[in-house]
């Protein structure tokens, strides 16, 4: 290994050691931490049975992957534009289906997930309810099934995200008002 390669390697050692510590100060657990860090499930999957993609309140989207064998899900691939709870939460979610059926995915709960990751803190509970949702958006989506309720209000906010303002109202600050938001 060339010079200028252990000096990459050092710091990148170095930058994840920061990277653990500020997580671990945020209040992460050592299991959401090696999710985020290692990102096991990460990527595209250009051979996806059904792909699909949810924006959350807080603005962070992840885009499911799912290679499907008969109702067995063989694969999953997860792609997050988030924060740490919303990389490590889609990326548990991805370990966590493989190799079950549609129905014990959808079955799938928040608890499980946090089961899974142990700790985030409290405020990023809404990224393990994203992951939730966006696989459950990708298996509905697949049967042909209709979304209903916050489902159905977060595809909206997804299709409608990329206009700068969304389905904001005038009052709204993405609009330039003073009122508060009401996509979320």
């Amino acid at each position: 290994m060339s010079d200028e390669a252990k000096e990459i390697a050092l710091f990148a050692q170095a930058d994840e050691a920061t990277i653990r510590s500020l997580l671990e100060g945020s209040g992460y657990a050592e299991e959401a931490i090696r999710y985020y860090l290692q990102r096991p499930g990460w990527g595209v999957m250009d051979d996806a049975t059904q792909a699909s993609q949810l924006t959350g309140p807080c603005g962070d989207t992840m885009k499911i992957f799912l290679r499907l064998s008969g109702d067995t899900i063989d694969e999953a691939r997860i792609q997050v534009l988030g924060c740490p709870g919303a990389v490590a939460s889609a990326c548990a979610m991805t370990q966590m289906v493989r190799g079950k059926t549609l129905d014990q995915a959808l079955a799938l709960k928040d608890s499980d997930i946090v089961r899974e990751i142990v700790d985030l803190p409290d405020t990023k509970a809404h990224c393990v309810r994203l992951a939730v949702k966006t696989l459950h958006k990708a298996i509905l989506e697949y049967r042909g099934e209709p979304l209903t309720g916050s489902l159905k209000e977060d595809a909206r906010r997804t299709q409608t995200r990329g206009s700068g303002s969304g389905g904001c109202s005038e009052s709204c600050p993405a609009k330039g008002g003073d009122g508060e938001c009401s996509t979320g």
